[in-house]
C-alpha cells in the first residue's frame, strides 16, 4: 500500500503540476496566462486572468506538494477545488464520460485525493519524515469541504 500511495502521489502530482506550468508557463504545449485568461474569459470565469493565475498556482503548487509528501491533506483540497471548478464550469453539463468532454477524469482525480487525505502520504514523503500525522477520514472531509 505504501508503495501505491507513492505512485499515485507521482502520477498524479506530476500531472497537476504539469497542467499549471501550462497556465502559468505555457509549458508543454499550454497556452500562458494570457492563452488560458482568454479561454477562461471565454467559459465565463471571469476574470480570467485572475482565474487562470490562481488556477495554474493551485494546480502547480498542489502538485508539487504531492511529489514531496508534504502538506497532503492541503494538496488534496487545492486538487479537489480545482476538479470541482473544472467540472462546474466545463464538464457537468456533457455528462459523465470523457467521450462527450465529460467529468470522469476529474472525479477520479476527486477520488485520488480524498483516498490521500485519508490514507496519508505513505512512509516514502516528507510528512512522514517530519513525524506528521495529519489524515484521516476527518482530512479528507476537509479536503472535500475546503476544496
Amino acid at each position: 500500500m505504501k508503495f501505491a500511495r507513492l505512485l499515485l502521489r507521482l502520477v498524479v502530482g506530476f500531472l497537476m503540476f504539469g497542467h499549471g506550468t501550462q497556465k502559468l508557463f505555457g509549458w508543454f504545449g499550454g497556452g500562458g496566462v494570457d492563452g488560458t485568461a482568454q479561454m477562461f474569459e471565454q467559459l465565463g470565469l471571469r476574470p480570467g486572468r485572475r482565474n487562470a493565475i490562481a488556477s495554474g498556482a493551485a494546480e502547480a503548487g498542489g502538485g508539487a506538494l504531492l511529489i514531496a509528501g508534504l502538506a497532503t491533506p492541503l494538496a488534496a483540497a487545492t486538487i479537489v477545488g480545482v476538479m470541482l471548478t473544472a467540472i462546474n464550469r466545463v464538464h457537468l453539463k456533457n455528462g459523465p464520460w470523457a467521450a462527450n468532454r465529460g467529468y470522469e477524469y476529474n472525479l477520479v482525480l476527486i477520488a485520488a485525493m480524498l483516498l490521500l487525505a485519508d490514507a496519508g502520504p505513505g512512509g516514502a514523503s516528507i510528512d512522514a519524515a517530519l513525524g506528521i500525522e495529519q489524515h484521516g477520514s476527518g482530512w479528507a472531509l476537509a479536503a472535500l469541504l475546503g476544496g
